[in-house]
């Protein structure tokens, strides 16, 4: 199953995306900084919708767990700032609640 490890593709170019109109916003740094950004933000879009999942809004609702985890990691390798326990805690409800979304049985 190719479904959670696209959502950590899509969750990574999402977050370097977003991070690099962060960067330009709020630290300062080159406008030149939205243009990868913005190519990032794309190629989410597109990941996202590679996922085989038969309904727009489930793989939506799935990703949000794997979302809050790669967002942790990047706040610990990129930012430097390590999570807590309770931000790991979270990510791990999560994700809990991810793969009941996406593993759960479907009846039609």
């Amino acid at each position: 199953m190719w479904t959670i490890p696209t959502f950590f593709v899509a969750a990574l170019a999402e977050i370097a995306g977003c991070f690099a109109f962060w960067a330009w916003l709020r630290l300062g740094k080159s406008a030149v900084w939205l243009i990868p950004g913005t190519a990032c933000l794309l190629l989410f879009a597109w990941v996202l919708t590679r996922v085989d999942v038969d309904f727009a809004g489930r793989a939506y609702a799935a990703y949000g767990g794997i979302y809050i985890l790669t967002s942790l990691i990047w706040l610990w390798s990129i930012e430097g700032q390590r999570p807590d326990r309770w931000d790991m805690a979270g990510a791990m409800i999560c994700v809990l609640g991810a793969l009941v979304i996406v593993m759960g049985p479907r009846t039609g």
